[in-house]
């Protein structure tokens, strides 16, 4: 059962990422959380494990503008959610030590976002399987996303991502799945998510997009 803790981390992240928007439209951030903390629990994840959904991209997205920065947003997260959440909220957090709004060339741009991708795909082989968890739901709201809105609005979608390449998206994507079904696999049985053969499925339906 879900407790006032869960809660406060829902009213906190709503009023966290109020005035943010998913890419390419006006749909409330908010809506990516609560899928991703959905996923987490329907793959029976504990409720640590849906917090840490729901505020997976406090840091990256809001740690630059909250009160006190980063360490500020860190310890408030690990002072009234606690330590397994603010771990989680951790190894979900991939920008650390990138600057993700330069100035510097395109051309530049692109290899440091690939950088920080290929970094973050090979730090999933360490992942704890709580972070697995909403690591594998993240990626799978965000992959089905991107077959939902290439449904709508065809090949545009892609100019909504930094490099604006499809083909930058599908190889970020199966680099991702790969690594998360590599680290799934060589869990327990009892700490093994069904998300990853979903992400599986919505890369296969990607890689198949004109």
């Amino acid at each position: 059962m879900l407790t006032e803790r869960f809660d406060a981390a829902l009213l906190f992240a709503a009023a966290l990422h109020k005035s943010q928007t998913r890419k390419g439209g006006q749909i409330p951030y908010l809506s990516h959380l609560l899928a991703v903390a959905a996923l987490v629990l329907e793959d029976g994840g504990s409720e640590d494990e849906a917090i840490a959904g729901l505020l997976h991209d406090s840091i990256e997205d809001q740690g630059s503008i909250y009160p006190g920065g980063r360490a500020a947003l860190r310890d408030y997260i690990r002072d009234e959610f606690g330590v397994a959440v603010a771990h989680i909220v951790k190894e979900c957090t991939d920008d650390e030590g990138f600057e993700k709004h330069s100035v510097i060339p395109s051309a530049e741009q692109r290899e440091l976002w690939w950088e920080r991708k290929r970094k973050y795909a090979k730090e999933i082989a360490h992942k704890t399987p709580p972070a697995l968890r909403v690591t594998a739901a993240d990626k799978v709201h965000n992959a089905e996303s991107i077959l939902d809105s290439h449904a709508a609005v065809g090949p545009k979608v892609w100019n909504r991502f930094r490099t604006k390449s499809r083909q930058d998206q599908i190889d970020v994507y199966r680099d991702l799945s790969a690594a998360i079904t590599a680290r799934n696999n060589g869990l327990g049985d009892n700490q093994r998510s069904a998300l990853p053969k979903r992400l599986v499925r919505a890369v296969l339906l990607m890689e198949q997009l004109a």
